[in-house]
């Protein structure tokens, strides 16, 4: 709907701003101060401290901010490489009937379908016995990571190469260069943007996944979600805290990174 008056425009900016404040700013607000408080008796946190940083910097915390990022980074990586193939390996085949592109549209989509636990489950059972056993081991929950992440990098990639000029390639066979040359030289340069933006959603989704996790991480590869519900869990919510604060700046950190290389590949 579109706002014409000044009032209008004026009302609409304040519902969004109570509306912003209440459901992201506020919950933000307070877990920065729980994650400097020594304690919290009244309206406010008391006794500031940096000892939960301190301790989120160490041990076994750290050691999950380690394994979250790693498996942020492979995961994405992963995604990013698997999407990009689906998405130009599809509309290449051009013998496959439309209902069976389809059908391969779908497959790729299927994580979306179902909640993460329901994947995570399904891992797990497919990959407790022979003749591929991965339960128990860190591969799992990699493999969970970049179930869950691929729809999305093959939607951001798909939506490109359906947008894209299909002459600059064929321009580029005509003049005599092989596939593999019109591939690296044309195709993926146009698509590079695309990738770095389904690279920064896969990145920020790894890092905050925790439904599938829950069902498949071994003690030796804990990601950091998960290492906050056990805190939680545990009643160690300032800890808790801290460590989520953590995470989110790592994770804004990732995001700038892909931002600015993102902003290189649009202006080649």
């Amino acid at each position: 709907m579109l706002l014409w008056t000044r009032r209008s425009k004026l009302l609409a900016w304040a519902v969004f701003a109570v509306l912003f404040t209440v459901i992201v700013l506020a919950p933000l607000v307070m877990i920065v101060l729980a994650s400097v408080a020594g304690s919290w008796t009244g309206a406010l946190p008391g006794a500031l401290t940096g000892a939960h940083f301190a301790e989120a910097l160490s041990g076994e915390n750290l050691a999950s901010l380690s394994v979250s990022v790693q498996t942020g980074l492979i995961a994405s990586a992963g995604s990013v490489l698997l999407g990009t193939w689906g998405a130009l390996a599809v509309p290449e085949v051009s013998r496959v009937p439309p209902w069976l592109r389809r059908i391969v549209d779908t497959v790729f989509h299927l994580p979306i379908a179902v909640p993460s636990v329901v994947l995570g489950l399904g891992l797990l059972v497919a990959f407790s016995g022979p003749p591929l056993i991965l339960n128990g081991t860190r591969w799992i929950v990699l493999l969970g990571h970049l179930m869950i992440v691929l729809p999305f990098s093959y939607s951001t990639v798909s939506a490109a190469v359906s947008r894209a000029d299909p002459l600059l390639a064929q321009a580029a066979a005509s003049l005599g260069a092989p596939p593999a040359m019109v591939l690296l030289r044309v195709r993926l340069p146009v698509l590079l943007p695309a990738m770095s933006a389904s690279a920064g959603l896969a990145l920020a989704m790894s890092m905050g996944e925790l439904g599938a996790t829950m069902m498949l991480y071994p003690p030796d590869w804990r990601t950091l979600p998960a290492g906050i519900f056990a805190l939680t869990a545990r009643g160690q919510v300032f800890l808790a805290s801290a460590s989520t604060v953590l995470l989110l700046v790592v994770t804004l950190a990732g995001l700038v990174a892909v931002g600015l290389l993102r902003g290189r590949t649009a202006e080649r």
